[in-house]
């Protein structure tokens, strides 16, 4: 019995050695995944974006096969349940059947306030964005945007924010942490501006219009490989979060939306472009910006 006691303290002592030098990955771990298109390797024009578009199937296919590099990653830093929400354009993108199977696939809209982070709640442990892509006005960026291409700004208590920093908030104020966002250049310095030191897999570089790319076969092995290494230093990473009052302002390229956007309980006119909205409610913020750009 002694000696049996001995060999299972001593297995013990060596699982947690080798944890410690992070050979053993975290259990346990609940992972949020928001996707979307324009960021996917490889994607460069909006043709490729959209139902319609001669190529879109095969850039379905690779936004399909990158989720899967980040759901790999994720199961190797001791994921044990993904859900994976399908956020561009008419939400019914990724191919459910090449979909790995360890995660769980969310289509199609709700037409809620939490848009491109529906599912997500307080009992995740991280959040990842696959595929993003810079704010509306970014120079050298791939199919810059912020939510619509009617839209020339959004700015939240200051901040100018692309759809990463918008979902970003959304996540912290469920409590959790984004770690991980892929796309070009542009989108990896704005995360990195938002959230810290956080990953960034960069799969493209932009160049005015147009972008040198990775292979798509190496941009899944950086997506997995920073996947992994993001979970792994979770500790590292805190939610975004701004105090209230929340202050936001949304600029339109039409001077025509800015004015029936205007008239939105609570608006305010700023100029021929811009509505702002002011509130103490985080989700009031989100309800209000939903309706303005409908």
């Amino acid at each position: 019995m002694i000696k049996k006691t001995v060999i299972v303290v001593f297995a013990l002592a060596f699982m947690v050695a080798l944890a410690t030098a992070g050979q053993v990955p975290a259990k346990g771990l609940k992972v949020f995944i928001s996707v979307d298109m324009e960021g996917v390797c490889g994607v460069i024009n909006w043709d490729e974006t959209g139902q319609g578009g001669p190529d879109y199937g095969m850039f379905r296919t690779l936004m399909t096969q990158e989720v899967n590099a980040a759901i790999a990653g994720a199961v190797a830093a001791g994921a044990t349940e993904i859900l994976v929400r399908d956020a561009h354009d008419s939400a019914r993108n990724i191919l459910p059947e090449l979909l790995d199977p360890r995660a769980r696939l969310l289509r199609e809209w709700t037409y809620g306030p939490l848009s491109m982070m529906e599912g997500i709640d307080k009992t995740y442990d991280a959040a990842i964005f696959i595929g993003y892509h810079a704010r509306a006005s970014t120079p050298d960026a791939v199919l810059k945007h912020t939510m619509t291409t009617k839209l020339l700004d959004v700015i939240i208590n200051g901040k100018k924010m692309p759809e990463a920093g918008i979902n970003g908030l959304i996540a912290g104020h469920f409590g959790v942490p984004v770690v991980l966002v892929s796309g070009d250049q542009a989108i990896a310095r704005q995360a990195k501006e938002l959230f810290g030191d956080i990953e960034t897999a960069v799969v493209k570089e932009a160049i005015s219009t147009a972008a040198i790319m990775l292979h798509p076969s190496k941009a899944r092995d950086l997506i997995r490989e920073k996947t992994t290494a993001a979970l792994k230093r979770l500790k590292d990473f805190k939610p975004l979060k701004f105090n209230p009052p929340y202050a936001l302002d949304v600029a339109f390229a039409d001077e025509a939306l800015a004015q029936k956007a205007s008239w939105i309980p609570g608006a305010v006119r700023k100029d021929e472009h811009t509505v702002s909205f002011t509130t103490n409610d985080f989700m009031e913020m989100l309800k209000l910006f939903r309706l303005s750009k409908m």
